[in-house]
């Protein structure tokens, strides 16, 4: 694991950030992990994150460090041959955060609801210490005929 970002893996990593939407934070709460699905901008050289409060979740990551991963293992991207797959880890601090008109209108509009609840939306300024970039290419992302999910 790098202990070190260096200045061309935070840029790509960003740029790879900026082409999905959502990805995974992931911290402890009362002393087990978790992770939770989060919008993201990329904004000011920062990770800005966009959850819904009634999870609490803001308050397991307010103050603490983070880890944010995102990628396109799934996407359209993974079933074209020779696309190239790739993953985004960001680790650092995180505070909670009122954002500004202009980043507010990256994240576009909000969901209405969340698990039944209205959407009440909290968000979150990572500050990354370091980030890692993987990218797979050539071969097929599809899925094997012997790797299909069996039903019981």
């Amino acid at each position: 694991m790098p202990s070190e970002t260096q200045p061309q893996d935070l840029q790509r990593g960003f740029e790879l950030l900026a082409r999905v939407n959502y990805g995974r934070v992931a911290t402890s709460m009362r002393a087990l992990p978790f992770l939770a699905a989060a919008r993201h901008v990329v904004a000011d050289g920062r990770l800005l994150l966009r959850l819904h409060r009634g999870y609490g979740y803001h308050q397991a990551c307010d103050g603490s460090v983070v880890a944010y991963g995102a990628d396109n293992l799934s996407g359209p991207a993974a079933e074209d041959d020779g696309a190239a797959q790739w993953s985004v880890q960001c680790v650092g601090t995180c505070d909670q955060v009122e954002p500004g008109t202009a980043e507010l209108e990256l994240f576009g509009p909000a969901p209405h609801f969340a698990d039944g609840e209205l959407f009440d939306p909290v968000y979150l300024r990572v500050h990354p210490q370091f980030v890692t970039v993987h990218e797979l290419r050539g071969g097929s992302a599809r899925r094997a005929p012997h790797a299909r999910v069996r039903r019981m």
